[in-house]
């Protein structure tokens, strides 16, 4: 196992981390099996998504921004139940198939990192079987 670091920006933000597992994979020498990627938080998640248009990933954030709000009369006491609600949506961990040193991903897919609670400096962790 191992882990990084992401620092986010804005409250909601989807970052693009295929680059930083590819890499955390190549100091580990591996070349084949399936990478699990979890984040261990209650406000961020983890998704796979298409790359090439930097829209997809506005339309997504605006989207979630939209179907739960940031405000709602929501309960829960430390204000940030949106958060909350968008990654358990989203979901914490995807796996991943590693082929060649690299993750066997579409042509247009990477991995997001999903920000729902930010700006933050968060841990994304890396098992591989």
């Amino acid at each position: 196992m191992t882990e990084f670091t992401v620092k986010t920006g804005r409250r909601t933000e989807m970052l693009d981390i295929t680059s930083e597992i590819e890499s955390e994979l190549n100091k580990m020498g591996v070349k084949n099996g399936t990478c699990l990627i979890f984040v261990p938080h209650t406000t961020a998640g983890i998704t796979i998504n298409e790359n090439a248009d930097p829209d997809v990933r506005t339309d997504i954030e605006n989207s979630l921004d939209d179907l739960i709000p940031w405000n709602n009369n929501y309960r829960h006491r430390e204000g940030n139940s949106a958060a909350h609600i968008k990654t358990a949506l989203i979901g914490s961990s995807e796996s991943v198939i590693i082929e060649g040193g690299r993750l066997k991903l579409g042509r247009w897919q990477s991995v997001f990192f999903c920000e729902f609670d930010g700006p933050r400096t968060r841990t994304v962790f890396l098992k591989l079987y």
